[in-house]
């Protein structure tokens, strides 16, 4: 009798799930932020902040080709472009066919991933460039928008995000700056226009931070820093490690201070970390990994 009862048990409720490191995420996207401007950067106090707070590496690396929208996707998505199929700096639709499909007939995404399994969630993506509405799967998220004249007014975005976080209090929400990569190209990587720029994205952090803040969500909130690529000179795409290496900061609730991280990341690991975070299952078609060393 005792198998029978157990056989009927859903497989969902035997399996076992990490439960919950805090209510909400927030993924600030830079793109085209390289780790050899850590060591340069003088201007980042807020950056700084949450790399005392929170742990950190230099040394996340971004998948091959080291430009955009494949990395976008990856970072996203928790798979690889052998999979997901996105596989250019800007790609709209999978060059190759996914492995995969949701009900939204795309490769399913971390917004995806938390749709289905908390249909209640409130979910956002707030972005510089149009090339990310295609990676994410707008369909699943409640608000996607753009800050559609960032280069006339630099603070739109974060303003747009700060208006968010205090009226929804998302679940997740990534607010995704194109601005450093927009000066890497103008130019060049590693200048001082270069310092400048990530500098006056350090004060917009800042400022998101302290709408967190106000929300009153601050304290259950993990937040999450890094990049798609990096770059040299005026450009990437390239197999240098100034271009494939990326930091990935977090912290937040239940996250360890001041913790440098050892082991080896790649791109898909951000998805993977956040669905650790919000107790999600992970799907097969997923190779990416929860960076665990990062949780107290």
């Amino acid at each position: 009798m005792f198998c029978i009862l157990l056989a009927a048990i859903p497989s969902t409720i035997l399996a076992s799930r990490p439960k919950p490191k805090a209510g909400h995420v927030l993924v600030i996207g830079i793109d085209g932020w390289g780790s050899y401007s850590l060591s340069k950067a003088n201007d980042i106090p807020n950056l700084r902040m949450l790399m005392q707070q929170g742990s950190y590496t230099e040394h996340k690396r971004s998948v091959l080709p080291s430009s955009s929208a494949v990395n976008w996707a990856s970072m996203f998505n928790g798979s690889c472009p052998e999979l997901h199929g996105y596989t250019e700096w800007n790609s709209r639709k999978p060059e190759i066919p996914s492995v995969e499909l949701n009900n939204h007939g795309i490769f399913p995404t971390i917004f995806s991933l938390l749709r289905e399994a908390r249909p209640d969630a409130v979910t956002g993506c707030l972005a510089e460039w149009d090339g990310i509405k295609h990676v994410v799967d707008s369909m699943a998220i409640d608000n996607f928008d753009l800050a559609k004249d960032w280069e006339h007014q630099s603070e739109q975005l974060c303003e747009m995000a700060e208006r968010f976080i205090l009226e929804k209090k998302p679940t997740l929400l990534a607010v995704c700056w194109d601005q450093l990569d927009h000066t890497g190209h103008a130019d060049g990587h590693d200048t001082p226009e270069y310092y400048q720029t990530l500098a006056r994205l350090d004060i917009q952090i800042g400022r998101l931070i302290q709408a967190l803040k106000d929300a009153g969500i601050y304290d259950d909130t993990i937040i999450i820093v890094t990049a798609d690529h990096g770059g040299i000179n005026k450009g990437h795409g390239g197999k240098t490690l100034a271009e494939l290496e990326t930091p990935f900061i977090i912290c937040g609730k239940h996250i360890k201070k001041g913790g440098i991280i050892d082991e080896p990341m790649m791109q898909y690991d951000t998805a993977a970390t956040i669905a650790h975070i919000f107790g999600l299952a992970q799907l097969r078609c997923w190779i990416g990994r929860p960076t665990l060393s990062v949780f107290k």
